[in-house]
């Protein structure tokens, strides 16, 4: 496998290399690159050939889309490129007028149809297109009906503003009610869904890569790498101050469970076996499971990324990905449980029974 062995993101006509860019390291920041090191970053996905570029408006206050945007029109290479952007997040800083407490707009953020066409309006300004070819909603915000995002999403593609949507970070009930109500009115859908799944967070199996097949959904996984800690970079004794898991971020130092190093023993013998590094084998295991679309990689450096591009060409033995999985499996919920053979069996008279699609 390459870059450029595409696959469809969906039930769609959009295809997409097995790894995507994500630029959310793109523009000013602690974890940031500047301006030249993007470039370098951009450059290298696609001298190997990927054609997958992600971003968001909230991703380094917006200059991650500028920057994205300037290197595609410098290359060319717009119609040659998959770009997806995201909405969802408030961008408002300033206190609304006549408020005493102060507080930002709440109609610059969430999925209701006024903020989308306002996100969507000013991500296209900052990456000089008139159009995306994959606009995601970047989190459910609990509030908005489901009908009224497929509507606005909707239309955004028939007016051609954007191309195909999908939907990050929401309960897997929500994809799939967008997808029901989309097929039932014979109007767009969501063709994908975008969630945190690696070897050590599984738990997403459950639910949205069922609800995703169902749907005609492609899942991509984000934090493939687990925030840095299938790197192996991280140790047992000593894990302050090496990276993304030491600081302040949404992983905080959750990742340092002793189920997570022994998944980490496992991976680091796979990887001794490919000569390949731990992050490699890794992201080829995502890359394998069913249902996996395109998995999202960032890099700092331009030595990461072309480290993360090689897993793309490794192979993995069924004996490996059978250790690697056994090692990873996520505890069984209740969800899981109505679906094991124990269950089968008092169902179908002491038979097993493979569903369709397993």
């Amino acid at each position: 496998m390459s870059l450029t062995d595409f696959r469809a993101l969906g039930r769609s006509g959009l295809v997409v290399s097995p790894l995507c860019l994500g630029t959310m390291t793109f523009g000013p920041g602690e974890w940031g690159a500047d301006e030249a090191a993007s470039r370098e970053i951009f450059d290298a996905y696609r001298d190997a050939g990927g054609n997958f570029v992600d971003t968001a408006d909230i991703y380094s206050g917006g200059v991650s889309e500028e920057l994205v945007g300037k290197f595609i029109r410098e290359t060319g290479s717009r119609d040659e490129i998959v770009l997806a952007t995201k909405f969802g997040f408030n961008a408002s800083s300033r206190p609304l007028t006549g408020t005493a407490g102060g507080g930002g707009n709440p109609h610059a953020g969430g999925a209701g149809s006024k903020n989308v066409h306002r996100a969507l309006d000013a991500s296209l300004r900052r990456l000089g297109t008139d159009y995306v070819d994959l606009y995601w909603m970047h989190i459910w915000d609990g509030v908005t009906p489901v009908d009224e995002i497929v509507q606005t999403l909707g239309d955004l593609v028939r007016a051609g503003k954007i191309r195909h949507y999908a939907f990050s970070d929401m309960p897997a009930w929500v994809a799939m009610k967008a997808a029901t109500i989309a097929s039932e009115r014979r109007v767009p859908g969501p063709i994908a869904m975008q969630v945190e799944y690696s070897l050590v967070a599984r738990e997403v199996e459950a639910e949205h890569f069922p609800a995703a097949h169902e749907g005609g959904m492609g899942v991509m996984p984000w934090s493939p790498l687990a925030g840095g800690f299938l790197t192996g970079k991280y140790k047992r004794d000593d894990t302050a101050d090496t990276g993304r898991l030491s600081g302040a971020n949404p992983f905080g130092n959750s990742k340092f469970t002793e189920r997570n190093w022994t998944i980490l023993d496992t991976l680091r013998e796979v990887a001794g076996e490919l000569d390949c590094t731990p992050a490699q084998a890794a992201l080829a295991w995502t890359m394998s499971r069913p249902g996996v679309a395109s998995t999202l990689v960032g890099a700092r450096t331009v030595a990461q990324i072309e480290g993360n591009l090689v897993a793309a060409s490794l192979r993995l033995t069924d004996d490996q990905v059978n250790r690697l999985n056994m090692a990873s499996t996520p505890t069984p919920g209740f969800t899981s449980s109505l679906g094991s053979p124990a269950i089968r069996s008092m169902l179908y008279g002491g038979h097993g029974v493979t569903g369709w699609g397993e």
